[in-house]
């Protein structure tokens, strides 16, 4: 099993959060063996990522994309970014 998830994402306000800016995990569920929020060492674009990963309630997780992020990413809704998951050691 990969100890890395890496893959491009679009910033999205999903239809299961409209007021959220956020980045969805596919596969996630089965990456990290759970539905239940998860910590993560993460990076959007190579900016770390200092939230848990949240599950969506459809099935995968999803990062959330805050303004602050958002800033330093130089970024919003529509916008692709490169992202890097690895599981944390125990």
């Amino acid at each position: 099993m990969a100890d890395v998830l890496a893959f491009t994402a679009t910033i999205v306000n999903p239809e299961w959060m409209p007021t959220w800016s956020v980045v969805e995990v596919p596969g996630s569920n089965d990456f990290f063996g759970t539905g239940n929020s998860v910590r993560a060492d993460a990076t959007l674009d190579g900016v770390e990522v200092t939230s848990a990963l949240m599950p969506s309630g459809q099935g995968h997780h999803f990062i959330s994309v805050s303004k602050a992020l958002a800033k330093k990413l130089g970024k919003g809704v529509g916008d692709s970014v490169e992202v890097r998951i690895a599981r944390r050691s125990a």
